[in-house]
């Protein structure tokens, strides 16, 4: 599943880079680890809801 949305990327960029293709499996993978690591930092905290804080 992924977790980014393309067009918001490229609506982000646009008009001031281009944006591989190989780019978006790539980001779309640093987050799901960001993600995983807030997960794990708020498990270890007996919390059960991932906040900011776990950035």
């Amino acid at each position: 599943m992924a977790l980014i949305v393309k067009n918001a990327i490229k609506d982000m960029v646009r008009g001031k880079a281009n944006v591989s293709a190989d780019f978006y499996n790539a980001l779309d993978s640093e987050v799901k680890g960001i993600v995983n690591k807030a997960l794990d930092r708020a498990k270890a905290n007996n919390r059960k809801t991932i906040q900011a804080r776990d950035l």
